[in-house]
């Protein structure tokens, strides 16, 4: 009887305090949704219980016609106009701080012919940095005001040329005291013009503008590649202050071919890093994580899968949230994974960077955690003390 005493002891507590818990599951700690905050309208209804202050949050339940209109403005905010980007390759264009190696055919006395240095495009040695700080190359150097001084022709004018221009241009100088004569006018190091490549690259730094048309994939490429760290929906490229936003898998979808994309003297390229755009998911799941988006996408159902899915001890299914900051307010999306059709819709709903998804605990698994955050030891001590008295 000393037993059964103590198990009737045990269940009648649990037994009295279940009405006053029934009432008490919002008290218990952690991250869970009130939905009665919101009202019918979708607005939260009022400030928190504090008195602090009002919370700017949205209400909306997930449905395919939802989930086509966030796919339309997503297109449509994606898509920048890099227009200006966008030309055709031209040919070189002198400029000054460019060293010239000119030959006059039959008149060695007036030819450079200095052996171009080995490495890098062009003559600019190993990387740009490094030929900038070491002395140029024998040569021709354009001089600040894009002239270049030569025997017999005097000081001639070569900024703004092609390399073809300038010979034409010497060799009609030199025409007036030589007969016929034949130039040759290459640049022999490319100083002038340069862009700047920083970011998830194997090897950031300047690249030097040369004979071969600086497009945005021959930038990354020279950088040597994009590392896996790197997102390559998240290029940036900056000119004259500006940022163009760089998707480079949504353009080779589209047709565009990212070689098309012309860089010019001081552009900055950044490729940004996975970790700027993680998804979190917490809540009731199998492993609450943070989540890099593969190349700016993610699925709210990738999402769950690659965090082990719906705890299915604890997790409901009927309350799948989506929290996105919408400038200064919060919008909170709603998942009803019992529907039929739910996993399509999460298949196809997009997250964004940053989006937290929340998976809600079931009423039984709550009132579980209350029982056992307020009584730890009714439940226990009831079974202990029914347990020997069933054996005997």
């Amino acid at each position: 009887m000393r037993f059964t005493s103590k198990a009737t002891l045990a269940t009648w507590s649990v037994v009295l305090v279940l009405p006053w818990l029934a009432g008490c599951q919002s008290a218990v700690p952690g991250m869970h949704f009130d939905r009665s905050s919101f009202n019918s309208s979708g607005s939260s209804a009022a400030s928190s219980a504090s008195g602090g202050e009002n919370m700017n949050a949205e209400l909306k339940p997930i449905t395919p016609q939802l989930v086509k209109a966030l796919q339309e403005t997503r297109e449509k905010q994606a898509t920048q106009d890099i227009s200006s980007l966008i030309s055709k390759p031209s040919s070189y264009k002198i400029d000054a701080g460019d060293v010239l190696s000119v030959v006059v055919w039959d008149h060695p006395e007036l030819s450079n012919s200095a052996t171009v240095p080995v490495g890098g495009y062009g003559g600019q040695g190993a990387d740009a940095s490094t030929s900038a700080a070491t002395a140029p190359p024998a040569g021709f150097m354009v001089d600040h005001d894009g002239t270049i001084q030569f025997p017999y022709a005097g000081s001639i004018k070569v900024a703004g040329m092609s390399q073809d221009q300038a010979s034409q241009v010497l060799g009609q100088k030199l025409s007036k005291y030589l007969r016929n004569p034949k130039v040759t006018l290459r640049v022999q190091s490319y100083r002038s013009k340069r862009v700047y490549v920083d970011g998830e690259v194997k090897t950031p730094g300047l690249q030097a503008i040369n004979d071969i048309p600086m497009t945005l994939v021959e930038a990354i490429n020279r950088a040597g590649g994009v590392l896996p760290t790197g997102d390559q929906s998240q290029v940036v490229v900056n000119r004259s202050g500006v940022n163009y936003q760089i998707n480079l898998p949504q353009l080779v979808q589209r047709g565009v071919n990212p070689a098309s994309i012309m860089l010019k003297d001081g552009d900055v390229v950044r490729v940004r890093s996975r970790d700027e755009s993680k998804v979190f998911v917490s809540g009731e799941v199998v492993s609450p994580r943070a989540l890099p988006m593969h190349n700016g996408r993610l699925t709210l159902n990738e999402a769950l899968g690659e965090s082990g899915g719906v705890n299915p001890l604890s997790g409901d299914g009927s309350q799948i949230y989506v929290i996105r900051r919408d400038g200064g307010n919060q919008v909170v999306y709603q998942l009803d994974g019992s529907k039929a059709g739910a996993i399509a819709m999460a298949e196809n709903f997009e997250l964004s960077p940053k989006d937290v998804v929340f998976v809600a605990a079931t009423p039984l698994a709550n009132w579980h955690r209350s029982i056992s955050l307020i009584l730890p030891s009714a439940l226990s001590g009831a079974v202990g003390a029914v347990t020997p008295a069933t054996q005997r």
